[in-house]
């Protein structure tokens, strides 16, 4: 193993973009921890990041982590259970999302794209803050789909007509968290980038939502990984990285407005308050 070894933690990491990410970080060297929310799905990963070897699975069961991000009472479960293994993470890659879904509205009233792209990535980093490393880095899976976010559509109290629609708000209102929080922390803070990976990607949600194969999901995997352990993003806290164009890029109007991304941060702690998962 490297000296440098880091732990760490992919969310949506049991097939597709997660997973190739997952596999390559840990071909690295490094401590890989799996999320998903099937657990069936997550001992195939398991299986495909760390090997079919005798003891292989035995060795890894710290290595995954079932939550269902729709259930924000899950998030927080999982972030006790991370935290309780793993008492320093290295890095957070928050990659779980959804696009197409037969359920678009949670037990919590909100839809599903807003709770799962948003709202649960947003708990969890908070909660696992205390446990990220003075230097660790969150990355954000971010997309070209950007839309000005309804913020009470966000909050819940008015639904969203289309998919499409829906899924480009919560990866806006993802984008504008980060350059929040990234503000926040000032630069002694951990790094928090938004990154889109890179459109169309061959993913399922591509294959679901498109119905095309997409995209080389290596392209997406190789920026993940740049993203979570290269020096050309040491400095890059609050900035959007665009895949589709190779490089950093000026993000959507509305994330350079502090006031509409301080609205909507009021409106996801808004959402964990009633939720009762508040950090």
């Amino acid at each position: 193993m490297k000296a440098n070894k880091k732990t760490i933690l992919i969310t949506g990491a049991t097939d597709g973009l997660g997973l190739a990410t997952a596999e390559a970080l840990h071909a690295q060297g490094h401590e890989v921890l799996l999320h998903g929310r099937s657990a069936a799905k997550l001992a195939t990963a398991q299986e495909t990041v760390f090997g079919k070897a005798p003891g292989a699975a035995e060795k890894n069961t710290a290595a995954g982590y079932l939550a269902d991000f729709s259930v924000l009472e899950e998030v927080q479960t999982l972030a006790q259970a991370v935290t309780r293994d793993h008492p320093v993470i290295d890095v957070l890659i928050n990659n779980a999302g959804v696009f197409q879904v037969p359920e678009t509205r949670t037990a919590d009233n909100l839809d599903i794209r807003f709770a799962v792209n948003t709202v649960a990535p947003f708990l969890l980093t908070q909660l696992l803050m205390p446990n990220l490393a003075a230097d660790a880095r969150v990355v954000n899976l971010s997309s070209a789909a950007q839309s000005p976010v309804d913020l009470q559509a966000l909050e819940g109290q008015r639904p969203i007509a289309d998919a499409f629609t829906a899924y480009a708000q919560s990866k806006l209102a993802l984008t504008m968290w980060t350059a929040h929080q990234a503000q926040q922390n000032g630069d002694q803070g951990r790094m928090l980038v938004a990154v889109n990976p890179g459109s169309l990607l061959a993913t399922k949600m591509v294959k679901e939502g498109f119905g095309q194969a997409g995209n080389d999901i290596q392209i997406g995997a190789d920026i993940l990984v740049r993203a979570a352990l290269s020096s050309e993003f040491e400095g890059a806290s609050g900035k959007y990285f665009d895949n589709d164009k190779g490089a950093f890029s000026a993000p959507h109007t509305d994330v350079l407005n502090a006031e509409k991304c301080q609205a909507v941060v009021a409106r996801i702690e808004s959402v964990l308050q009633r939720a009762g998962v508040s950090d």
